[in-house]
């Protein structure tokens, strides 16, 4: 059992989808940093002067307590966390449409795969059934 999982462990797909996964990580930290800190007080100034990570609509105030703890946090609906995972999605799904633009331009198309012997096998029993 131990050696099919070492086996398993070290195929070029596991290691290559692990190095994905981290990388995915580092690149999400970057695009939150550049929507938080770049993108959005860019907005915000053009927006009035808003923060739109600060915006929200409060159902309930918070209750504090006589020495300062927090006996009930507040409710409310976030809108503007929301409205800035919206612009990360938008400038992700924008880097990725341009890293793939630039792997076509660069390495060209794959070309299609074709038939499998499976399926020309099929293909010729349609073409007889055909006749």
């Amino acid at each position: 059992m131990w050696k099919e999982f070492k086996e398993f462990i070290m195929t070029g797909n596991v290691i290559d989808f692990a190095i994905a996964v981290i990388l995915a990580g580092a690149v999400g930290l970057v695009v939150t940093g550049f929507v938080s800190d770049i993108i959005m007080p860019v907005v915000g100034h053009f927006a009035g002067g808003y923060d739109f990570a600060d915006q929200k609509i409060l159902l309930s105030a918070a209750e504090i307590g006589a020495d300062g703890t927090v006996l009930k946090p507040e409710n409310a609906i976030r809108w503007g966390a929301w409205v800035n995972t919206i612009i990360n999605l938008l400038i992700v799904g924008m880097v990725l449409f341009w890293m793939a633009k630039s792997k076509t331009r660069f390495m060209g198309d794959a070309p299609a795969p074709g038939p499998t012997a499976d399926q020309e096998l099929l293909a010729e029993i349609r073409d007889l059934l055909k006749k």
